[in-house]
C-alpha cells in the first residue's frame, strides 16, 4: 500500500482521496479549508501558499496529487492555485521518495474553437490567462526532478453540481443558433478512476487528456435531458452565442490514449451520468 498526498483536496480530490483509503492505503487530504476530510483520509489544514505549513507534510511520501483550484476567477488567483502553490509543494517534496505527482490541468489550455478534434500532441496555446496559468503549471512540474504525469480534465459534472438539468428543468435553457457547438465532459467518478489509474500504471505517459467518449453537441445534450425529464425541449435563440455553453472553447476532445493505457469509464457518455442522477430523483451535474 502507498503513502498518498491529495493537495488541494477539493472536489475531485476528496472522491479520489475516499476511493484510495478505501482500497488501504494511507492517505492525507491537504485543504485549506476547515471541511470534514475524505473518509479514511488524514486531513492537512494548510495553504498551497503557505512555506512554514508545507514543512509540516507527513515523511516518505509515494505518490501525490496536485488537485488544487483556484479561489476566484482573476490572474492572480489562477498563479497562486496552479503557480506559486505548486512550486512551493515541489520544494516541500525534496527528499521524498516519491514514485509520480500527479497534476489535474485542464482542456482549457486548448484555444481550438471551430470543433476542431484536440488530443494530447494538438497545440496548446491558450489566450485566457486560465489557461496560460495551467499551461505554466504544466511546465513547471516537467522542469521538476520527480517523475510527473498531467491530466487534462474536460468540463466536470457530477454530484452537487445542477446547473445545466435545473435550466432545462426551469424552461431557461436555449439552443444556441450559428452551427453545432460541442463541449466534453467528463462525471466526478471518472475523475477519480482516471487519477487512480494513473497512479497504478507502471509506465504512465507524461500527458493525458480526460474527457469522456462523446463530445457531443450541446442541442442533443439540451434535447436529451429535456426528454428524459418530460418537459418542452429548449428553443433555439439565433441571438444567444452560446459562451454559457463552450462555445468560446468549441472543441472535441480525443480521449484515445488515455483508453488505450486501459482505463474504462464508468460514465462513458453524457447519457449514463445524467441519466443516473434524473433516474434516482435528484439533481445531475453541469
Amino acid at each position: 500500500m502507498a503513502r498518498v498526498l491529495v493537495a488541494g483536496c477539493g472536489y475531485v480530490g476528496t472522491a479520489l482521496a475516499a476511493r484510495l483509503a478505501a482500497e488501504g492505503h494511507a492517505v492525507w487530504a491537504l485543504r485549506r479549508s476547515a471541511g470534514a476530510p475524505s473518509s479514511g483520509a488524514t486531513a492537512i489544514r494548510a495553504d498551497l501558499t503557505d512555506v512554514d505549513a508545507l514543512r509540516r507534510l507527513p515523511p516518505r511520501l509515494d505518490d501525490v496529487f496536485y488537485t488544487a483550484s483556484a479561489d476566484g476567477a482573476d490572474d492572480r488567483a489562477y498563479r497562486s492555485a496552479y503557480v506559486d502553490g505548486l512550486r512551493y509543494l515541489l520544494a516541500a517534496l525534496d527528499g521524498h521518495p516519491i514514485r509520480r505527482i500527479v497534476f489535474t490541468s485542464s482542456t482549457g489550455v486548448y484555444a481550438q474553437s471551430r470543433g476542431e478534434w484536440v488530443d494530447e500532441d494538438s497545440p496548446a496555446e491558450p489566450a485566457h490567462f486560465s489557461g496560460k496559468r495551467l499551461l505554466e503549471g504544466e511546465r513547471l512540474l516537467a522542469l521538476a526532478h520527480f517523475p510527473a504525469t498531467v491530466v487534462r480534465l474536460a468540463g466536470i459534472y457530477g454530484p452537487g453540481r445542477a446547473g445545466l438539468v435545473e435550466r432545462v428543468r426551469r424552461g431557461e435553457a436555449v439552443i444556441p443558433g450559428g452551427g453545432p457547438v460541442y463541449a466534453n465532459r467528463i462525471h466526478r467518478d471518472d475523475c477519480a478512476g482516471v487519477l487512480r489509474h494513473v497512479m497504478m500504471l507502471e509506465h504512465a505517459a507524461p500527458l493525458y487528456v480526460a474527457a469522456d467518449e462523446e463530445p457531443a453537441e450541446t442541442a442533443v445534450v439540451l434535447r436529451w435531458i429535456a426528454e428524459r425529464l418530460g418537459v418542452s425541449p429548449p428553443k433555439v435563440d439565433p441571438h444567444e452565442a452560446g459562451s454559457r455553453y463552450g462555445r468560446t472553447s468549441n472543441k472535441r476532445v480525443r480521449n484515445a490514449r488515455l483508453l488505450a493505457s486501459g482505463y474504462r469509464f464508468r460514465y462513458p457518455t453524457f447519457r449514463e451520468g445524467y441519466g443516473e442522477r434524473i433516474a434516482s430523483g435528484g439533481p445531475a451535474g453541469e
